[in-house]
């Protein structure tokens, strides 16, 4: 089965906005819940993508990628951007 190069083009619109949705619900995902949970961050990554409105993704996905947030250590706030202090 041949591909029509031109098709490739259509789609890698679609395809690069879909990404960058997941890419930015995973960020938010790993900066608040990195360390936590796997169900939590399961839950907290899940939210996101719906909020992002990328949804359409292969559930193993989610479970890899919530797993790896939840074993990774979580960032100091003062690299995060937070405040320490009010």
């Amino acid at each position: 089965m041949t591909v029509d190069p031109s098709d490739y083009e259509k789609v890698m619109p679609s395809v690069a906005a879909h990404l960058a949705k997941i890419e930015r619900a995973v960020d938010r995902t790993r900066a608040l819940h990195a360390g936590r949970p796997f169900a939590a961050v399961h839950q907290a990554l899940t939210e996101a993508l719906q909020d992002e409105g990328a949804q359409r993704i292969v559930s193993q996905v989610i479970d890899e990628l919530a797993g790896q947030i939840s074993e990774a250590k979580a960032e100091p706030l003062e690299l995060r951007g937070e405040c320490l202090t009010a």
